[in-house]
């Protein structure tokens, strides 16, 4: 398999990745929403099983076909595990730790560079030069975006909240990999259903077992929930998956070095976060690297 991206037959099919950068930034402004309203694993577990109701019934009426045998599911079930659970827990746990959300993103948008590291050996994607330096281009840019915020911050920290987010990363990382490599080819609705099956599975017993089930069921809270399943669970989650299954997953995964920036847009329009020159530069930077290495 090479590296390229063959060009979408619909032109439409072009503003896909932009549409998915802009959705998938929105996650960190919900978790920054909803922190004051309910438990972290507590509201994920809600969107979990509200995914899986609204996923499988979307299925169901276009009669897609769910997994086939036990390793069907296994595979959907562990990705969805790594992709959903483990990384949403540890980013929305970590967030209500204290971790800005700021930071959070720019620690979630190392997937390009780990990405980059192993899909040759796992996949056999050949990650050309051109495509290694639009990921080291996306990085700079990144970190240009959110560089004052972790200089103000730096001394406040939560080093286990920190520890936590990169973990989550390690799994998306993960998750994206063994999407790419064993579920590519089978339905995304069904998919995106099962994985947010295996991600409640996993999260049932930890929010027993550290929280106390709280949801105070009030505006922001309800708001962050319908948007979380509606717009990043279902929209978010089938545009990524169908982007895995269309393309390498190292341009795929470029992409997340778009999300600090716009996620820090969007907390300047909605929480009055200002922006610095140089954030501004890292921006244009970020999407020149993603330029680069979605082209291969």
């Amino acid at each position: 398999m090479t590296s390229s991206i063959p060009a979408p037959a619909n032109p439409a099919l072009r503003l896909v990745p932009g549409l998915f950068v802009l959705i998938w930034s929105t996650g960190f402004i919900v978790a920054r929403l909803v922190a004051p309203h309910a438990e972290p694993l507590t509201f994920l577990m809600l969107r979990y099983a509200l995914s899986v109701c609204v996923l499988g019934t979307l299925a169901w009426v276009a009669g897609a076909r769910w997994p086939v045998g036990w390793r069907g599911w296994r595979d959907a079930l562990l990705a969805g595990i790594l992709l959903q659970g483990i990384y949403l827990d540890g980013v929305f746990w970590a967030v209500s730790r204290g971790l800005p959300a700021g930071l959070a993103a720019l620690v979630t948008s190392l997937p390009p560079l780990l990405t980059a590291l192993v899909a040759g050996p796992l996949l056999g994607e050949r990650v050309s030069p051109r495509r290694w330096l639009g990921v080291g281009i996306g990085a700079l840019g990144a970190g240009l975006v959110l560089l004052p915020k972790i200089g103000v911050g730096a001394g406040a920290v939560p080093l286990d909240a920190l520890a936590i987010c990169f973990g989550a990363t390690l799994a998306l990382t993960g998750g994206t990999l063994w999407q790419k490599r064993f579920a590519a080819t089978v339905d995304l609705r069904t998919n995106a259903a099962v994985q947010f099956l295996g991600a409640g599975l996993m999260t049932l017993p930890l929010a027993l077992l550290l929280e106390e089930g709280r949801f105070d069921a009030s505006l922001p809270a309800l708001a962050g929930l319908a948007w979380a399943v509606l717009g990043l669970s279902v929209g978010g989650v089938l545009l990524l998956l169908g982007l895995i299954q269309r393309q390498a997953v190292a341009g795929v995964s470029a992409l997340f070095y778009l999300v600090p920036a716009v996620s820090a847009v969007m907390a300047y329009a909605l929480f009055g976060e200002t922006l610095a020159p140089v954030q501004v530069a890292g921006m244009a930077v970020a999407v020149v690297g993603v330029a680069l290495a979605s082209r291969g």
